[in-house]
C-alpha cells in the first residue's frame, strides 16, 4: 500500500541532525520501518573519547531499533554517519561529505539543539541559532531538495502565554542576524555577560536561541521548501516502535522518574496549570508529515508564485483543548500507576505535595527531602557506601526552578496548521502517523510510561514486581506509621504551647486581682 506520505518518501534521501538524540531515534526509526527511503545521512558528532565509528555501533544497539530489525534485518545499513558538528563552523563536515550530502540528499530533519536551560549563550547561540543559518546555507547548494524540517519548540515564544503559529520578531530586542554577528566578533565571555540584557523576557539561553533560529528561518529560508515543528514537552512513545520506550533523563522525564524512586515529594509546580505533554511518537509522525505537506505545497503552482510573500509554514504539537490535562491530574495518574508497577529500588513510599510558592519550597525541601537525604546518606555511609542524596537534591532543586516557567501557569498553544495537516491526511496516512492529540487516551498513555520508564530507565525486568509490590507495601506501612508519629508530634507540640500560653493567663489573672486584706478597713 502506498499512500501519500509513503510515496512521497520512497527512493528519497534523508539528512538528519541529533539523530543520536532521542527524537532523532525515533525519527529514524519511524523513516525506516515505515517508509522505503533509499538513504539516511546521520550527523554524528565525535566525542573526546570516541570515534564517529565507535557512537555509531553502540547507536545500532540502541533498544528502540528491536523492532525494526525484527520486521526488516538489514535496513540499518541504509543509516551513513557522516563526522560532524553543529557547533562548529560549517557543522564541521568535510569538503567530501559536503558534496556528497549537497548532491543526494532531498529532505532535510534538523533536529539537533543543546536543551540545557543553563547552557552560556554563545555555545546555545553556536548549537541553536547559527548550526540553523548553515543548514540554510548547505540547504541551498542541494539542487533536489523537496523539504526541510527545521525542529523548534513550542516555547520558543514563551514570552507570550497565548501562542499563534506564526513567527514573534516582537519578542526578540535585537535581531537575529546582530545576535550572530556579535558572537562571531566578541569573546564568548563578553557574549555571556551580554546574555541578561539580550535575553529579555525568556527564561533561559534555549528558548532565547530556538526564537532566534525560527528568525533566521523567517528571514533566510522563505526561498526553500522549509517549515518549523514546534513540539510541546517530549515525554516517552505512545505505543511505537515499542510502548513506553523513553532513553533520557530530561527535564519532566526526570520528575517522573525522582518520584517513581520515592526521592522527589515536593513539587514547585501548579498543579491546576495544563501540562503540555506529548508522545515521542506522535512528534516523529509530525515531523515526517509536515515534510511531505511542505513539499506537497511547494510543488503546488500557486503555492509557488505566492511563496515570497508568505512565510514558512509553523506546526506546533500541543495537548488539545478538549482534551487537556493537568500537571496535577498528570501526577496523580503517575503516582497511581506506580503504585501497581512499582521498582525495587524505590527508597520511599511515592507521593507528591505541590506549591507554587518560592519561599515556601525553600523551606519545604529542608523538611521534604534534605533532613530525610542526610539520613539516608548517613545510613549509606555507615554501610560503606557512596552518598549519593544530598548531592541529588541540589540537582533536582535546581531542575524544578529552572522547569517553573513552564509549569507554573497555562499556556494557550494555538495548533490550527497542525489540525490542517491532520485534516488533508487520508485515512491510511493517519493510520501509519497518528498524532491526533484530542483523542489522547491519558489514563492508557500515563500507564505506559510508567511501564517504559520501568524497563528502560530503572532497568527492571517484569519478574521483580511481586518483590517490589512487597517492598512498596512495607513503604506504605512505614510512610503511614511516620504520618501518625509526626501528628502525634504535633499535638503534643500544639498541646505544650497551649498549656504553657494557659498558664501564663492564669498567672497574669493572679497577679491583678486585688488582696482581699486590704477590702477590710484596719481597726
Amino acid at each position: 500500500m502506498q499512500t501519500d506520505i509513503l510515496q512521497f518518501y520512497r527512493d528519497k534521501s534523508v539528512f538528519v541532525t541529533g539523530g543520536t538524540g532521542f527524537l532523532g531515534k525515533v525519527i529514524i526509526e519511524k523513516l525506516l520501518r515505515s517508509t522505503d527511503v533509499r538513504r539516511v545521512y546521520l550527523l554524528v558528532r565525535p566525542k573526546k573519547n570516541d570515534t564517529v565509528e565507535g557512537r555509531f555501533q553502540a547507536w545500532k544497539d540502541e533498544p528502540v531499533f528491536e523492532t525494526l530489525l525484527k520486521a526488516k534485518p538489514e535496513a540499518l545499513n541504509l543509516v551513513t554517519p557522516i563526522s560532524g558538528d553543529c557547533s562548529e563552523p560549517g557543522l564541521g563536515l568535510s569538503d567530501g561529505d559536503r558534496r556528497m550530502v549537497t548532491a543526494d540528499v532531498q529532505v532535510i530533519i534538523h533536529s539537533a539543539a543543546s536543551i540545557r536551560f543553563v547552557e552560556p549563550l554563545h555555545r546555545a547561540l553556536n548549537i541553536n541559532t547559527r548550526a540553523t543559518r548553515l543548514l540554510i546555507q548547505l540547504a541551498k547548494e542541494m539542487k533536489g531538495l523537496k523539504a526541510f524540517v527545521h525542529i523548534s519548540t513550542a516555547f520558543s515564544n514563551c514570552p507570550s502565554q497565548h501562542i499563534e503559529e506564526r513567527f514573534y520578531p516582537e519578542h526578540l530586542s535585537c535581531p537575529a542576524a546582530k545576535v550572530l554577528e556579535f558572537n562571531e566578533t566578541l569573546s564568548p565571555d563578553l557574549m555571556d555577560k551580554m546574555a541578561p540584557a539580550l535575553m529579555g523576557k525568556f527564561p533561559n539561553t534555549y528558548t532565547y536561541t530556538k526564537a532566534l533560529a525560527e528568525q533566521v528561518i523567517q528571514m533566510e529560508g522563505q526561498d526553500l521548501p522549509i517549515c518549523v515543528f514546534r513540539p510541546a514537552i517530549i515525554l516517552a512513545n505512545f505505543k511505537e516502535p515499542m510502548s513506553g520506550w523513553i532513553d533520557n533523563l530530561h527535564g519532566i522525564v526526570a520528575l517522573i522518574y525522582g518520584n517513581a524512586h520515592g526521592i522527589l515529594r515536593l513539587l514547585y509546580v501548579n498543579p491546576k496549570a495544563d501540562a503540555l505533554v506529548v508522545p515521542g511518537d506522535y512528534c516523529a509522525n509530525v515531523a515526517l508529515a509536515s515534510g511531505w505537506q511542505v513539499a506537497k505545497n511547494s510543488e503546488s503552482p500557486s503555492s509557488s508564485q505566492l511563496a515570497v510573500q508568505k512565510p514558512p509554514p509553523i506546526y506546533t504539537l500541543a495537548t488539545a483543548k478538549s482534551n487537556s490535562i493537568t500537571f496535577g491530574e498528570a501526577v496523580k495518574l503517575g503516582i497511581a500507576h506506580n503504585h501497581k508497577i512499582p521498582v525495587t529500588k524505590t527508597i520511599w513510599y511515592p507521593f507528591a505535595h505541590f506549591t507554587t510558592c518560592p519561599w515556601l519550597f525553600k523551606l519545604g525541601c529542608i523538611f521534604y527531602h534534605l533532613i530525610p537525604g542526610f539520613f539516608f546518606d548517613l545510613l549509606l555511609r555507615i554501610q560503606g557506601k557512596k552518598p549519593i542524596l544530598m548531592r541529588s537534591y541540589q540537582k533536582i532543586h535546581e531542575a524544578l526552578l529552572l522547569l517553573f516557567p513552564f509549569n507554573g501557569k497555562t499556556y494557550e498553544m494555538d495548533m490550527k496548521n497542525t489540525n490542517q495537516l491532520w485534516d488533508s491526511m487520508s485515512p491510511e496516512d493517519r493510520s501509519i502517523f497518528p498524532f491526533d492529540m484530542a483523542t489522547l487516551n491519558w489514563e492508557e498513555y500515563y500507564s505506559r510510561i510508567l511501564s517504559g520508564m520501568r524497563v528502560f530507565l530503572f532497568k527492571e525486568s517484569w519478574d521483580t514486581l511481586e518483590e517490589a509490590k512487597k517492598r512498596l507495601f512495607r513503604f506504605y506501612v512505614l510512610h503511614r506509621f511516620l504520618q501518625l508519629v509526626l501528628c502525634l508530634a504535633l499535638g503534643k507540640i500544639v498541646w505544650i504551647l497551649y498549656s504553657l500560653i494557659a498558664n501564663n493567663n492564669i498567672r497574669s489573672i493572679e497577679v491583678t486581682l486585688p488582696s482581699p486584706v486590704a477590702d477590710f478597713p484596719s481597726i
